[in-house]
C-alpha cells in the first residue's frame, strides 16, 4: 500500500535518483518486494520511507510514498509494494517492471518513526496488513547491529495467505517474540479463532507498560487509532507510542 503523509516527519535527502529494479520476490498474491539499486544512496534509519516517482511518455507524472523494507544497505534498497487494483502506482511496481528497468526515488524521509539501534529500550511492534513493512525493516536491523534490545511483533493479518515475509517470521530469533492475528481466517491448528486484535492480545503479547517499551504502530488508520487507545488505556506513555497510517493514495 502507498504510505498515506503524516505531518511533522523530518525530510531526509530530496535529491531525486535513479534506481533500478535488481530483482524481485513476491510475499503475498499481491504483494512484492523490490530489490532496487540506487547508486550514491545515503544510507537510511529502519522505519523511513522514500518517495516513487513514475513518468509516462506523455510527460504525466505519478508519486506514492512507500517505506523501506530492509536497513540501510549500500546502494541497495527494498520496497514491499502492495498492488491496488486500480492504483496509478502499484501495478506497475509489482506487475510491469522487469529488470534493469528505472524509475525515480527520493529520500530518505521521516525521522520520528525510526528505531535506533543505540537504544536498549524493550520494543513493541504492532502491524495490521502491509503495515508491518517498516517493522520488518525494524527487525532486520536489530539483527544485523547485534543488538540485545527485547523485540516483541504483534501481525494481524486477514489469512495465513497475506502474511507478508511469512518464512522470516516463522524462523526463532533470541530476543524476539511473533504473534499472529487473523481476523478471517485462521490457519489449521489454531489455538484462537479468528478475530480483530483488541486489549486480551495487546496485554496478553505486548510488553507490560512499567516496561517503558518503545512502541510502534503501522497500519490502515482505524486500525492504528484503535491499537494507539488500547495502549493509552493499558498504561503506555503516549510520547513512546509511535504511529504510521497506511492507505491508498
Amino acid at each position: 500500500m502507498a504510505r498515506a503523509a503524516v505531518p511533522g516527519g523530518l525530510m531526509g535527502r530530496l535529491d531525486w535518483r535513479v534506481a533500478r529494479l535488481a530483482g524481485h520476490r513476491d510475499e503475498t498474491p499481491t504483494a512484492r518486494t523490490l530489490l532496487l539499486d540506487v547508486p550514491g544512496w545515503p544510507g537510511h534509519l529502519a522505519g523511513q520511507h522514500v518517495d516513487v516517482r513514475l513518468t509516462a511518455q506523455d510527460g504525466y507524472r505519478a508519486e506514492r510514498p512507500y517505506s523501506l523494507a530492509a536497513p540501510s544497505g549500500g546502494d541497495r534498497v527494498q520496497l514491499t509494494v502492495q498492488r491496488i487494483g486500480d492504483g496509478e502506482v502499484s501495478p506497475f511496481l509489482t506487475e510491469e517492471m522487469r529488470i534493469g528497468d528505472p524509475f525515480e526515488l527520493r529520500g530518505p524521509i521521516g525521522g520520528w518513526f525510526v528505531w535506533r539501534p543505540a537504544d536498549p529500550a524493550p520494543v513493541l511492534l504492532i502491524a495490521g496488513g502491509s503495515g508491518i513493512v517498516p517493522l520488518r525493516a525494524m527487525l532486520r536491523a536489530r539483527e544485523e547491529v547485534g543488538s540485545r534490545a527485547p523485540f516483541r511483533l504483534i501481525y494481524s493479518v486477514r489469512t495465513p495467505e497475506d502474511v507478508y515475509y511469512a518464512d522470516e517470521l516463522r524462523t526463532p530469533r533470541p530476543g524476539v517474540d511473533v504473534r499472529l492475528v487473523y481476523t478471517r481466517t485462521a490457519p489449521d491448528g489454531a489455538r484462537t479463532a479468528p478475530g480483530r486484535l483488541g486489549l486480551a492480545e495487546l496485554n496478553s503479547h505486548g510488553w507490560p507498560a512499567e516496561f517503558a517499551p518503545n512502541c510502534f504502530v503501522c497500519g490502515p488508520t482505524g486500525f492504528v487509532e484503535t491499537v494507539a487507545d488500547l495502549l493509552l488505556a493499558l498504561g503506555h506513555d503516549a510520547r513512546r507510542v509511535r504511529t504510521e497510517r497506511f492507505g491508498p493514495a
